[in-house]
């Protein structure tokens, strides 16, 4: 690579500044970065509390903020991650996780691995792969008075502690089950591993093409996982009678649910793009992050 070329290439970091693990992660990934001839782009807010040379450029979070980086590494745990999402999808770039947190399913990389994924980054030595999201629209009354997105789950759940929330769901335009509960999450495949699996729903490979409907401790005979066609529409009707709701997508945005509130989940129009290190199977992935008992396991014959 001639100084030319990686003089025009510039990578985006954020990282969960809180943590003083994530610190010295984005300083050595820093030096690495600008050792090899690559710009290094982080956000103006992150910037004090980083230690960066000069040439560093700081900018302010906005939709446009990643325009012109080829990657945005992501130094932090699954909420550091879904921030970085957001970034991600609004601008098409894909994200690089470093796992600094517990389980990290959607990172690709762990704390030791960050001099290999400096290399990776500077040679370009990555494989991009797209995620499926979720459009998610509320209604009150038969208008549309929210819309929003989600990586990995939305869910609608109970505003008050000692009260369940009643809802009817719904697959493609047909009832399936009313019942009260805690609540219902609509998750991706890639959700499939986090609040959903919380809640008792399958596991589902990322290279699936599915929605997941998980009811959260529900009160009702049937009211079970589904696994839905990916083009299939999601929807959860919140009873007039019941308290009021509230929908989260991935945890982080939120909106109150009015009693009558109506949310559909549908396939999204705009996927996040993740960068990948390695072709291990997810079923490593899985057993390395739960850490699976597997002891006794032959593998097939040869």
């Amino acid at each position: 690579m001639t100084t030319t070329e990686a003089a025009a290439r510039t990578v985006f970091l954020l990282a969960h500044t809180g943590r003083p693990a994530a610190v010295r992660s984005a300083e050595l990934v820093v030096q690495g970065l600008l050792r090899s001839g690559l710009g290094v782009r982080v956000l103006a807010e992150e910037a004090a509390d980083l230690p960066l040379p000069s040439e560093v450029e700081a900018v302010r979070a906005a939709p446009d903020c990643l325009t012109g980086c080829e990657l945005l590494i992501v130094l932090g745990g699954d909420g550091t991650l879904l921030r970085g999402a957001e970034l991600a999808r609004a601008s098409g770039v894909p994200l690089l996780g470093v796992n600094l947190g517990r389980v990290g399913f959607l990172a690709e990389a762990e704390r030791d691995d960050l001099d290999k994924v400096v290399d990776r980054v500077v040679t370009r030595s990555y494989e991009v792969e797209e995620r499926m999201t979720l459009d998610v629209v509320v209604r009150t009354d038969g208008r549309i008075v929210h819309t929003d997105w989600a990586l990995n789950e939305a869910s609608v759940e109970k505003a008050a502690r000692e009260r369940l929330l009643e809802v009817v769901t719904e697959v493609d335009g047909r009832p399936v089950s009313r019942f009260g509960g805690d609540g219902v999450v609509c998750a991706t495949p890639t959700g499939s591993t986090a609040y959903a699996f919380s809640a008792g729903g399958p596991v589902v490979w990322p290279e699936v093409e599915a929605l997941l409907m998980v009811p959260i401790s529900a009160h009702a005979l049937f009211a079970k996982p589904l696994v839905t066609a990916p083009d299939s529409v999601l929807a959860v009707e919140v009873q007039p009678q019941t308290p009021n709701g509230v929908l989260w997508c991935d945890g982080r945005r939120t909106v109150e649910l009015p009693a009558g509130a109506r949310v559909e989940v549908r396939r999204g129009v705009v996927p996040v793009l993740l960068a990948r290190l390695h072709h291990a199977s997810f079923t490593d992935r899985l057993v390395a992050k739960f850490a699976l008992p597997v002891a006794g396991w032959r593998g097939a014959p040869h």
